[in-house]
C-alpha cells in the first residue's frame, strides 16, 4: 500500500510535460537558389519562433518555374494540412485560386502602401489570394568597362541602341581574340522566361499584352510581328544561337562567370544573387531598365508573394508568420532607401517599381521605365496554357521553323480555343 501511495505522490508532484511547440511548414521557392539572403533568412524565422513560440520548418522548391507550380499544385490538391504558408509566383493566384485563403480581411492594412497594380496581380474576383513579398522586374545588366572602352556614355535606352552597341562591342572584342564573345545574352529556351522577355519586346513596340483586359486575344498584329522579327534577327547576329536553349541560369553564367557578353537581360533578383559572388571581371557591372521601343519602355513584372492555403492546419498562425515576414521586408526596404545600395553595380534609369533603388539610379530629367504584367489575372486558371502556347509559337519563330508573320495567326486561333475569349477585331491605332 505504501509503495502504491509513494508512486502516486511522485506522479502527482512530477511536472506535466511541456506541450509540443506549434509547428508551421513554409514552402519557400526562393530559398533553394538564393545565396544572398533575399529569401526569408533563417535568422528571421528564428526570431519569429522566439517571439511567437511557433516553429517553422522551411521546405525548398525546385529551381524551374514550371516545376515549382507543379509541386505546389500537387501539395494543395492533396489538402493534407501542409504547407501552411507558400511563396507563390505573381502569375499563380488565378491558377491556384480554389486552394488559397482570402487574406484581405487580415492583411489589408499591411499592404496599403503597395502599388495598386502590384496588388491587382494577387487579386482574383476581389479576393486577395497572396500578398506581395519580393517584387521582381526585368532589368538589363551591362559591362561598364566595355561601354567606356568603346566610347558609349550611357547604357542603351532603346532596342536600336542596344543593337548598335552590342554589335560594336562584339566586333571589337572578337578582333582582339575573344572569338566566343557575344553582344547580348538572354534566356531563350521554350519556357516562362521567354514569355517574360518577349512581352517586353512586343509591348514596347505597341504590340499589346497578349490578352487584353477586356478579355480579347491580341497577338496577330503588326507591332508584335515586328518585335518577333527583330528578336529572330538577333540569333546568330548579336546573340549566340545557344540562347535558344538558355534557361535563366545559363544566361547569368554567360554574363557573370564566363564574361562572354556585353549585355544580359536578367531580373532584379539576379542583382542580389550576384552581389556576394566573385566574378571573373568583378566591379565593372551596371544595371538599367530594359530598353524600350517606339511605344514604351517597360519591364515584365515578376516576383513572389506569400499565400496561405485553405487546407492549412494552422491558418491563424500562418497569417501571423506572413505578417511578420512582411514587417521584416518593410524594415529592410527602409534601410535600403536610407543607406543606398552597395557601390557595385552601377545603377542607371531603374524601373519605377523598384522604389527602394530607383532614386539612386536616376539621371536628372530621365523618366524611369514602367512595368507590364503578364495576362495571368484575366486568364486565371488558364494562364499556364496560354503562356505555353505563346512561348512555343515564338520559339518556333526564333528557331526559323516558321515565319514571324505566319505564327501569330495560328497562335491567336489557339488562344481563343484555350480561353474562350474572342480575337480582337481592331488593334488600337496608337500601338501600330
Amino acid at each position: 500500500m505504501c509503495t502504491v501511495l509513494l508512486v502516486c505522490f511522485v506522479s502527482a508532484c512530477r511536472k506535466p510535460a511541456a506541450p509540443a511547440p506549434q509547428t508551421l511548414t513554409f514552402l519557400d521557392h526562393e530559398w533553394s537558389h538564393d545565396s544572398s539572403g533575399r529569401a526569408a533568412s533563417e535568422a528571421a524565422l528564428q526570431e519569429f519562433t522566439r517571439h511567437s513560440g511557433i516553429r517553422v520548418i522551411r521546405l525548398p522548391g525546385p529551381e524551374n518555374s514550371q516545376d515549382q507550380l507543379k509541386l505546389t499544385r500537387q501539395l494543395l490538391e492533396r489538402g493534407a494540412g501542409s504547407p501552411d504558408v507558400v511563396t507563390i509566383d505573381v502569375v499563380w493566384p488565378g491558377i491556384l485560386q480554389q486552394y488559397l485563403t482570402d487574406l484581405r480581411p487580415a492583411l489589408a492594412a499591411a499592404i496599403a502602401s503597395d502599388e495598386p497594380e502590384l496588388v491587382a496581380n494577387y487579386t482574383v474576383d476581389g479576393k486577395l489570394l497572396g500578398v506581395p513579398y519580393h517584387t521582381n522586374t526585368g532589368i538589363l545588366f551591362y559591362r561598364t568597362d566595355l561601354l567606356k572602352k568603346y566610347g558609349f556614355h550611357h547604357p542603351p535606352r532603346t532596342w536600336d541602341e542596344l543593337e548598335s552597341m552590342a554589335l560594336r562591342i562584339q566586333q571589337g572584342e572578337r578582333a582582339q581574340g575573344h572569338k566566343n564573345f557575344w553582344g547580348f545574352v538572354w534566356p531563350g529556351a521554350a519556357s516562362e522566361s521567354l514569355t517574360c522577355n518577349a512581352l517586353e519586346w512586343q509591348f514596347s513596340q505597341g504590340g499589346g499584352p497578349i490578352v487584353n483586359a477586356d478579355k480579347s486575344i491580341d497577338v496577330n498584329n503588326a507591332a508584335l510581328i515586328r518585335a518577333w522579327q527583330r528578336a529572330a534577327h538577333w540569333v546568330g547576329w548579336i546573340s549566340s544561337p545557344s540562347v535558344l536553349s538558355y534557361q535563366e541560369w545559363d544566361a547569368l553564367n554567360a554574363f557573370h562567370y564566363s564574361g562572354t557578353a556585353a549585355f544580359w537581360r536578367g531580373w532584379m533578383s539576379d542583382y542580389f544573387l550576384s552581389q556576394p559572388v566573385n566574378t571573373t571581371w568583378g566591379g565593372v557591372s551596371g544595371i538599367t531598365s530594359v530598353p524600350g521601343g517606339s511605344f514604351a519602355r517597360v519591364a515584365t513584372l515578376g516576383g513572389f508573394g506569400l499565400a496561405v492555403p485553405r487546407s492549412s492546419a494552422h491558418p491563424a498562425e500562418a497569417i501571423q508568420l506572413v505578417r511578420f515576414l512582411l514587417d521584416k521586408e518593410q524594415q529592410l526596404e527602409a534601410a535600403r532607401t536610407r543607406d543606398g545600395p552597395p557601390p557595385s553595380p552601377v545603377l542607371v534609369d531603374l524601373p519605377s517599381v523598384l522604389k527602394a533603388y530607383v532614386q539612386f539610379g536616376m539621371i536628372p530629367g530621365e523618366k524611369p521605365g514602367g512595368s507590364v504584367a503578364r495576362p495571368s489575372t484575366v486568364t486565371g486558371e488558364k494562364y499556364d496554357a496560354v503562356s505555353r502556347a505563346y512561348f512555343e509559337a515564338l520559339h518556333s519563330v526564333l528557331l526559323g521553323k516558321i515565319k514571324a508573320a505566319d505564327a501569330p495567326v495560328a497562335l491567336q486561333r489557339q488562344l481563343t480555343q484555350i480561353t474562350g475569349f474572342p480575337a480582337t477585331s481592331v488593334h488600337d491605332a496608337k500601338n501600330n
